[in-house]
């Protein structure tokens, strides 16, 4: 945790505060499923008041996305076998992930043993982005489990199957793709030179209030200039910027010459000892706008290990993307995702990553 990098350089107080806080983050790391919830707090007034500030005339944010980004949450689970700050990919036996929005779920997700699940309120989604999908009854039959998912159903896919399909397609001959290469990764050594310069650039920059209750509650508030605290964090990663796995030159401080440095502040709830939310106030990152209430909100909570639904109809991975590639689906967005190319001549496999 960056913020107990605090205790390096800062006051007494910081010392505590961080100290709290590197406990409070190491008992997440502790445990084995967790649950995570992220919304906005703000209302759409708000939102399309601070939208107006950058959009230009005809492309204001809909009163639609408005709505839907200050009462939408996002929800993610995680279960392990293993404490999750020791776990690998092959350790979560199962992850879920949901949007909802004012009505309800918009789109769902889970992971569970070797199957993923998936639902969306297609109507919805469609209706609010602009692009409606066609209506499920007119889909035709080789559209299959497709048609479930557009009618609001659940449905499976093999993770092996689609591990294979990927494979299958990034070697097939004549595509000339390649085997994708590794992830970028920090040795050991590095890692150490990152926190340790992001630690110094923190402790000189953000202050550490506290304050607590009798029922065990406690709340840490870290405050810092805004383009400050952004250029020196910058500066400090320059040194090791030939070491770190990124491809564009990092920004400098003229590049955040705009950006407003008034302070703000990052909220820390604790209860006995453990976090439970953290709530970023962003409003006064406002210029001009009216803004009543603007802050980014992440709960934490123990979580329940994410279950698989009842029900769903298993999708083809092959026959999908038959489908889609053949238009069978028989919409612009099939039509346009064909075309006369052939297969050969689009190079999907080396354009396009599905997982």
């Amino acid at each position: 945790m960056v913020l107990a990098g605090t205790a390096a350089c800062g006051t007494v107080e910081n010392l505590s505060a961080g100290q709290k806080l590197d406990n409070a983050f190491d008992k997440l790391g502790e445990e084995r499923s967790l649950a995570f919830e992220l919304d906005l707090d703000t209302d759409a007034a708000s939102l399309k008041a601070l939208d107006a500030e950058q959009s230009e005339p005809g492309e204001e944010m809909p009163a639609e996305i408005a709505e839907l980004l200050s009462e939408g949450t996002i929800s993610v689970s995680m279960h392990s076998k293993k404490p999750i700050k020791d776990s690998g990919e092959k350790d979560f036996t199962a992850m879920a992930m949901k949007l909802s929005g004012p009505d309800g779920a918009l789109l769902e997700y889970r992971l569970v043993g070797d199957w993923i699940y998936a639902r969306v309120d297609a109507a919805t989604l469609g209706e609010m982005s602009g692009s409606p999908l066609p209506p499920a009854s007119e889909l035709p039959p080789e559209a299959g489990a497709f048609k479930k998912l557009l009618e609001g159903g659940w449905i499976k896919l093999s993770k092996k199957e689609m591990e294979k399909t990927g494979k299958n397609m990034s070697g097939a001959e004549g595509l000339g793709a390649e085997e994708p290469s590794a992830e970028p990764s920090l040795d050991a050594k590095t890692q150490k030179k990152l926190t340790d310069a992001l630690k110094k650039a923190v402790a000189e920059n953000v202050d550490l209030t506290t304050s607590g209750g009798s029922d065990g509650t406690e709340h840490i508030k870290a405050t810092a200039p805004f383009r400050t605290l952004l250029t020196e964090l910058f500066d400090a990663l320059k040194p090791l910027q030939n070491d770190l796995p990124i491809g564009d030159e990092l920004p400098t401080a003229k590049d955040f010459a705009d950006a407003p440095n008034k302070k703000v502040s990052a909220d820390f709830t604790l209860k006995n000892g453990e976090l439970t939310e953290v709530s970023v106030d962003l409003a006064k990152l406002a210029e001009t706008a009216k803004v009543k209430k603007f802050a980014l909100v992440l709960r934490v909570s123990e979580g329940e290990k994410p279950e698989a639904p009842a029900g769903a109809t298993e999708l083809n991975i092959e026959e999908l993307m038959t489908s889609m590639l053949s238009g069978a689906f028989g919409s612009p967005a099939a039509d346009e995702m064909s075309g006369d190319a052939s297969f050969e001549e689009g190079d999907l496999a080396g354009d396009v990553q599905m997982w």
